[in-house]
């Protein structure tokens, strides 16, 4: 009949499709890995990494809780957390976090000069991103908390479709220019079947310091009407 015909060309272009995807790898140690994306940067997106990786933390005293920086390029985990210095290495030659806040941080910016640019063609940085993922000693992580670079490019779905992820947050202000690149992100993510729990509006509202006085100085509701647009929640 067609529709068995049909049935089993579905299930050869399955497999033909699931060929050319990487094997999802579990991080050793991690229990769920959630990454936090904007399409644009400079909207704030490691600002609510740090904030949402210090929420979990500070949310149950049991969690364990660590923080990865995928920006290759601009890694701004170390000033944020307060963090400099070099990992020491274990006898596994795996690297072990530095900590501060009850947080285990990697970073680039632990591995290069502070002022130092990274003058990189795009191989040497997945090679890069392969090693903060694969060798470092987390120990016994409940979250992961990836900082994304921003943007819509080779390390965000390599790090989507090497891993397991259990969701992503996507950061954005409530600019146009900001919010078409949210949305290139959100249908990035679904498109490689990671879930995407939500949008958070950054850079909302300016109050004056004297006057308490607000000005909704880049919109008001532009990630409300993206959130909608897309069937999404918002975070905050």
């Amino acid at each position: 009949s067609s529709s068995s015909r049909d049935e089993v060309l579905q299930d050869k272009r399955a497999r033909i499709l699931s060929r050319g995807l990487p094997k999802q790898k579990p991080i050793e140690g991690v229990k769920q890995v959630l990454v936090v994306a904007s399409g644009k940067g400079g909207v704030g997106k490691s600002t609510a990494a740090v904030n949402i990786a210090l929420a979990l933390a500070a949310n149950d005293s049991k969690k364990e809780v660590g923080l990865l920086d995928a920006d290759i390029y601009g890694p701004s985990i170390p000033k944020m957390m307060n963090l400099k210095g070099n990992p020491e290495l274990t006898p596994k030659n795996l690297m072990r976090p530095l900590k501060n806040y009850g947080i285990a941080c990697m970073s680039m910016g632990f591995l290069i000069d502070e002022t130092a640019p990274v003058v990189w063609r795009g191989l040497m940085v997945m090679s890069a991103v392969e090693k903060l993922l694969r060798q470092v000693d987390w120990g016994q992580l409940d979250y992961l908390v990836i900082d994304m670079p921003p943007g819509t490019g080779d390390v965000q779905l390599s790090i989507s479709q090497n891993i397991p992820v259990a969701g992503a947050v996507i950061i954005s202000t409530p600019q146009d220019v900001a919010l078409l690149d949210a949305r290139k992100g959100a249908e990035m993510f679904r498109k490689v079947h990671v879930p995407v729990l939500g949008l958070v509006q950054n850079m909302s509202v300016f109050q004056c310091p004297k006057c308490k006085h607000e000005t909704h100085i880049f919109g008001a509701d532009g990630v409300r009407d993206l959130a909608k647009t897309l069937g999404l929640d918002v975070l905050g």
